[in-house]
């Protein structure tokens, strides 16, 4: 009898351990589920995604049009930057759309962002690679934004819309310049024409 007291004794022991770490683990549990939503708590339509880059340039054209349309940019004493030359010390080109040619969708848009905003003048040139919608002359929208500190938000300071007429016509959109704090200089803005493709050097 006292040898079945003592199993008794110890079967009661174990079936308290158990219950006391199921009811430790369904409380940890619960405190993770709780947890949860704090610990990364979604975006609000405020917060957005801040633009990478300083210095943001854009160019689009209307969609579903099959045209190729290249943007090209030049920081100050750097090379010029387009889709043979995707980077230089300054710009990158982030994306090079070819129209309706290995394009998933519908939207025709190319961009280039620059680290830094180096102080002089920079150059924005548009270039009508291939056409084969046609539907010329092609409108092209040109913007350029800057972000002067990363925790500001990108400010847009030049926009224009031309119109490109002819397959292998360059375009300059813009030429103007920045100061040393990322401010467009009064009076620099003017689309005096500069060839950026055949471009192999800086200036």
């Amino acid at each position: 009898m006292h040898g079945l007291d003592h199993l008794d004794s110890d079967d009661g022991g174990n079936t308290v351990f158990r219950d006391v770490i199921f009811l430790a683990l369904a409380g940890f549990v619960t405190m993770v589920l709780l947890l949860l939503p704090h610990l990364n708590p979604p975006a609000t339509a405020e917060e957005g995604t801040p633009a990478p880059g300083n210095v943001i340039v854009e160019i689009s054209w209307p969609e579903k049009i099959d045209a190729d349309v290249d943007l090209w940019v030049q920081a100050p004493g750097d090379v010029a930057v387009g889709y043979s030359n995707k980077g230089g010390l300054i710009f990158n080109l982030l994306r090079d759309d070819l129209g309706g040619q290995a394009d998933v969708t519908e939207i025709n848009y190319e961009v280039s962002y620059s680290r830094g905003v180096p102080e002089g003048e920079y150059t924005v040139n548009v270039h009508l690679y291939r056409d084969m919608s046609g539907q010329l002359p092609l409108p092209v929208t040109v913007s350029v934004s800057v972000k002067a500190a990363p925790n500001l938000a990108a400010k847009r300071i030049l926009t224009t819309k031309l119109k490109l007429d002819h397959q292998g016509q360059e375009v300059t959109a813009f030429r103007f310049a920045l100061d040393g704090d990322g401010r467009l200089v009064a009076g620099s803005v003017h689309d005096l024409p500069k060839p950026l493709r055949a471009a192999k050097t800086s200036g």
